[in-house]
């Protein structure tokens, strides 16, 4: 293990507070959020139960570290499914973005809200120049 891994080595917490692995390094039952959510899974209220640890050039982490939180699959929750009432509203709200106030048509794309209208209206009034 090279000298950068081992400095982030802390299965036990006695380092960081809780328990810290290197990139990649991580026993299979701790996921991120990220891998939760592509499982079907969410955290369902737990805490944080460890942390990567990894050197990043790439972003201006402090100290050049940076860290991506843990969570027990054994621990997680199925992710909860909306209701069919949530998804009508979802989608009238979502139609309310693509009508344009002018021409009342439905543009097939959220307007922009620069312009307030479909570009087709946006280019017609001269509001796009």
């Amino acid at each position: 293990m090279s000298r950068i891994r081992a400095a982030f080595f802390d299965p036990t917490g006695q380092r960081y507070g809780i328990p810290t692995w290197p990139w990649r390094m991580a026993p299979p039952h701790l996921l991120t959020v990220r891998q939760l959510a592509a499982a079907g899974l969410r955290p369902g209220g737990q805490d944080v139960q460890a942390q990567v640890l990894w050197r990043s050039r790439r972003y201006r982490a402090p100290g050049g570290v940076r860290a991506a939180y843990l969570y027990d699959v054994r621990f997680a929750l199925p992710k909860r499914t909306a209701t069919a009432r949530q998804l009508e509203a979802l989608a009238k709200a979502n139609a309310a973005r693509r009508t344009c106030p002018t021409c009342g048509t439905d543009a097939g794309y959220v307007l922009p809200r620069h312009l307030g209208t479909c570009l087709d209206c946006a280019e017609a009034t001269g509001v796009a120049a």
